[in-house]
């Protein structure tokens, strides 16, 4: 093989000893809208989805224009079969870890995903879309009760529980900013504080302004009857009574499998308090390694589904960007390494005519 085919060769390695163009992980809305922007620039994609929604105990997505209230598993299923239509693959399973193939790559990376049923794959672009994990305060029959009717945002879920019987769980200072929205959808609304959250002053005025029940915890248990939610038994023993409780849960960003990368999820803050963790990106949702961009709930914590659809429409558009220049600088290559080897004005040609014409008294020796 000649020195250029041999260049030539290695080019071409470089576009297709991949399994993919790029890679997703995490099939939720923010995952599926990238990928299936990603396929229609027919770039080569797989989703890795591990198939635990944040959403899955909600009865409907809500604020996502002309989808309202439509069941999340309906609404991954359609996406799902978009981005098949699209030749997009979807491949059931979680990721356990994501490394560098090729370490110190910048211009053109190539990252290994390892899988928890032991496969591996391998991809150029790796875009995380894992979502969160929602830490639920540690009272007795609470968890189960999770995204039917104890719930956390009033932008997502509060329609669906206007004029009922509503409570707040003040586990923090951060919860006491959501009663007012609450109360917005509800007259009758009882907040219980645990023991060390104290309002301010102005808060106190706006609550009793506004006919806020407030009361003091710790909760102990939910009180549940007839599969739905009726109230909260406090320490005393005292029942607040209500159809639904708002609660300020604590959000983790799902990235783990990142940590071979140096990548890990950063403190968030409001105010002085730790709310959870996200990771960190950039407008375009490039992250500190080259490479690896993030959408949807990792990055935003408190993004919504139509939110982190749009904000994974932007970072799907970056990913095609730097895509699509390093193939251009990689057909470049292509295109003048055999020039530079073969031309007959090239540095091998003139090497190869000395030794044919000069022998042993070509220059150089």
């Amino acid at each position: 093989m000649t020195v250029a085919a041999e260049v030539v060769t290695m080019i071409e390695n470089e576009f297709t000893e991949v399994d993919t163009d790029v890679l997703v992980i995490g099939g939720g809305a923010a995952g599926l809208a990238a990928a299936t922007s990603l396929a229609r620039f027919r770039h080569r994609v797989a989703v890795v989805d591990a198939g635990q929604p944040r959403n899955a105990s909600a009865d409907g997505v809500h604020n996502y224009l002309s989808r309202d209230g439509l069941p999340p598993a309906e609404l991954v299923a359609a996406g799902r079969r978009e981005l098949r239509g699209y030749g997009g693959q979807i491949i059931d399973g979680a990721v356990t870890a994501v490394r560098h193939a090729t370490p110190g790559a910048v211009s053109a990376p190539r990252f290994t995903v390892e899988l928890a049923g032991g496969g591996t794959l391998t991809a150029r672009r790796v875009l995380v879309a894992s979502g969160l994990v929602d830490e639920l305060p540690n009272i007795t029959g609470l968890a189960v009760r999770w995204g039917r009717d104890v719930l956390h945002c009033p932008y997502c879920h509060g329609w669906e529980v206007r004029d009922q019987r509503l409570a707040v769980l003040a586990t923090s200072a951060v919860a006491l900013h959501a009663v007012l929205l609450w109360r917005q959808l509800s007259e009758r609304l009882t907040v219980v504080l645990d023991p060390g959250v104290e309002p301010s002053e102005q808060q106190w005025e706006r609550f009793a302004a506004r006919g806020v029940e407030v009361v003091i915890g710790p909760v102990e248990e939910v009180v549940v009857a007839g599969d739905r939610l009726t109230g909260m038994r406090l320490a005393g023993g005292h029942v607040v009574n209500c159809d639904a409780l708002a609660i300020s849960n604590t959000l983790h960003a799902r990235v783990g499998f990142l940590e071979p990368l140096g990548l890990v999820p950063v403190p968030f803050m409001m105010g002085e308090t730790v709310v959870g963790s996200r990771l960190e990106a950039g407008p375009t949702g490039a992250t500190a390694v080259p490479g690896v961009y993030a959408a949807g709930n990792a990055t935003d914590l408190f993004a919504q589904v139509a939110g982190s659809v749009a904000a994974a429409l932007t970072v799907a558009a970056a990913v095609n960007s730097s895509l699509i220049e390093e193939d251009a600088d990689l057909a470049v290559r292509s295109a003048t390494a055999p020039l530079e080897e073969e031309s007959v004005f090239s540095a091998a040609a003139e090497r190869q005519v000395c030794e044919q014409v000069l022998g042993d008294r070509r220059h150089g020796l």
